[in-house]
């Protein structure tokens, strides 16, 4: 039987193909909901996509694949470097932005996260959306005729791993084999690692208290799939010993922040601090997500030492972003999409912008 709900969705459906259809064929719709959903191609050809944009925008050359797409923003979330940065990446692409702040909509409650979707659809390109609940996005994606982007939500953060992988292919030439050591909460940046390392060959070591553990149906599929390692560990002297990476985030997420005594106590001794760093790789990389509490899940002198690349991961959010957009949105930069290698396969020396940090003495 049609329902009212069924009607509306196939109207504001064929609205939206009939807009994006007038005067060329209409590409077919495709999300970035999870890392889990990509192949490796894809994930190369973002990568060749941020790599080309990248090298542009260091020129002082600017071109405008996504003249007159506007992508909105729902954000229930605060944001630095999600917002700014998918903000900026489509303005530099030739496009706008329209960011939709929590009391703007209150998806869920002055409207349905449906009727917001569908209504979007008719009138924007696109959707990121940075949520508590996966859910909310889930229904987003499903309700939009238009590409959705998972900017964070409690279970997942896609758009961030990227850009680390990225960041170390760039830095590394490839990523197969490299170890990765994550220090802290088993939380949604470990998932989405958890996922990019099962594709993308590396050796993926979390160490966390007992109970702060990531899902085990997340860290199952990893297993099924990696040709590399996945483990998890409560030593964190262990997960670091030969690590390329260690890797942090904060120890209280938003939303936490009521358990922030008892999270405090638990990862007292999961510190990334001098002492630990010195048990690693000796040229290994420093990398946090931010934002930092300093002190808490890392010193001063790790964060701003020799052998962080936090800002450059911070800086490639906006080039990886603008990867991502291009890619969903089917632009073709120069008439052409550009190639790549596939992650994991090393690249010439001297191809990255930024040599290792110096050996330790």
């Amino acid at each position: 039987m049609k329902t009212a709900e069924g009607w509306k969705r196939r109207k504001a459906s064929k609205r939206a193909v009939q807009r994006r259809g007038e005067g060329h064929a209409a590409h077919a719709k495709r999300d970035l909901i999870s890392i889990a959903d990509l192949s490796v191609g894809d994930i190369s050809e973002i990568f060749a996509i941020a790599r080309d944009l990248k090298r542009k925008h260091v020129r002082g050359k600017r071109s405008s694949p996504l003249a007159g797409k506007t992508l909105a923003m729902i954000f229930q979330k605060p944001s630095l470097r999600t917002r700014v940065t998918f903000e900026t990446g489509i303005t530099q692409l030739g496009g706008s932005a329209i960011y939709l702040a929590p009391e703007d909509i209150r998806a869920g409650e002055r409207e349905s996260v449906a009727d917001i979707a569908q209504n979007l659809a008719c009138w924007v390109d696109a959707i990121v959306a940075r949520t508590y609940e996966h859910d909310v996005l889930l229904e987003l994606a499903r309700s939009a005729q238009i590409p959705v982007i998972n900017g964070l939500t409690d279970l997942l953060h896609p758009c961030q791993v990227l850009s680390d992988c990225f960041t170390l292919e760039e830095i590394r030439g490839g990523l197969a084999g490299t170890r990765v050591a994550f220090v802290g909460d088993g939380n949604n940046v470990v998932h989405s690692w958890l996922y990019a390392s099962a594709l993308l060959g590396i050796h993926f070591t979390l160490a966390c208290p007992p109970g702060y553990e990531p899902r085990r149906d997340i860290v199952e599929w990893a297993r099924g799939r990696a040709p590399a390692t996945i483990s998890i560990t409560h030593d964190p002297e262990a997960a670091v010993r030969r690590a390329n990476v260690i890797y942090t985030d904060v120890w209280t997420s938003m939303g936490q922040e009521h358990d922030a005594k008892i999270r405090r106590r638990a990862f007292q001794h999961y510190q990334v601090n001098e002492r630990l760093v010195r048990l690693a790789a000796a040229d290994v990389l420093i990398m946090h997500c931010l934002p930092a509490h300093r002190g808490e899940e890392i010193t001063d002198a790790v964060l701003d030492g020799p052998h962080s690349i936090i800002l450059q991961q911070a800086e490639n959010r906006l080039h990886t972003q603008k990867g991502i957009l291009v890619w969903l949105l089917g632009a073709e930069l120069g008439g052409r999409k550009p190639t790549g290698t596939v992650p994991g396969r090393r690249r010439p020396r001297g191809s990255a912008t930024r040599t290792r940090p110096p050996a330790r003495r």
